[in-house]
């Protein structure tokens, strides 16, 4: 080796330990990319728990069955507040783009506290009640979700496109705010549909 070689070993080994000596410091300046994005996974799936055979044709006073869960991955403990709607084929659906849920009411709420990484999943038995046919619309008075029945009071109109009477059952979940001490809603919902052509 020549001086020169030395001179760059002496050069690049003293770059290394200057570097390794202002590690802590840097690690305060800067900051390195997280591992994505934080957000909750939201879903709705069959009686089998797959997102394939989900109940479509349905009649009066009949039990069907589907699973709702969650799975938290927002970095800490998180409060949820799960709303199940009922709509037809024109009333508004919760736009997450202007975060505003949709203006229904509420027909059945779970609440339920998940650890950052965990999971809390429901089954849900869900029936529609008193239901009336005038000859293009059909009418649902009531609705049973969980054995709870609520009123629902709304009719669907005959889509000739699709050949039935469509209803959408819907979930709405919402997160609790510690700043605001109040649930918010947190852009999320997940949906199917319901032909009650009988």
């Amino acid at each position: 080796m020549n001086l020169e070689d030395y001179r760059r070993v002496f050069i690049i080994g003293s770059l290394v330990l200057m570097l390794i000596a202002a590690s802590p410091t840097l690690g305060l300046v800067v900051q390195l990319p997280s591992r994505g994005g934080r957000f909750s996974e939201f879903w709705v799936l069959d009686p089998n728990h797959m997102a394939e055979d989900y109940p479509f044709e349905v009649r009066a006073n009949e039990s069907y069955s589907v699973f709702v869960g969650v799975e938290n991955h927002i970095g800490t403990s998180a409060y949820y507040l799960i709303y199940v709607k009922v709509r037809n084929q024109t009333q508004a659906l919760p736009n997450a783009i202007s975060s505003e849920p949709s203006p229904l009411a509420p027909l059945f709420e779970f609440r339920a506290f998940v650890a950052d990484g965990g999971t809390w999943e429901v089954p849900i038995t869900f029936g529609v009640l008193g239901v009336s046919r005038y000859d293009d619309s059909v009418y649902v008075s009531r609705v049973s979700i969980n054995d709870v029945v609520s009123v629902l009071n709304c009719s669907a109109l005959w889509d000739s496109q699709y050949k039935g009477f469509y209803y959408q059952l819907f979930f709405e979940l919402w997160l609790y705010n510690m700043a605001s001490e109040n649930f918010q809603f947190h852009d999320r919902f997940v949906a199917i549909w319901l032909n009650l052509t009988v």
